[in-house]
């Protein structure tokens, strides 16, 4: 039997969050950017696949920072193009 490795578990791997609608539409607001100014990030990520994102979801992913304690940043998945 494989065991399955849970990637967020990493102490590599920061904090990934789904975004719900409402946290989504006022990130956009906040900035005046739509969810295609976003930085990306492919579907088939292992972080992406552990918390069970779609296309199109927003994800938050959450860092230790030295600086500012606390650094949030936000992808946009996407569907990886095929080669």
């Amino acid at each position: 039997m494989s065991t399955k490795l849970n990637v967020l578990s990493h102490v590599m791997v920061p904090d990934h969050q789904l975004m719900s609608e409402e946290e989504v539409s006022a990130l956009l607001s906040r900035y005046h950017i739509t969810t295609e100014q976003l930085p990306k990030i492919y579907h088939d990520d292992p972080a992406v696949k552990a918390i069970d994102a779609k296309v199109d979801d927003v994800i938050r992913i959450i860092r230790k920072s030295h600086t500012a304690g606390r650094a949030e940043a936000y992808r946009l998945v996407i569907r990886r193009p095929k080669k």
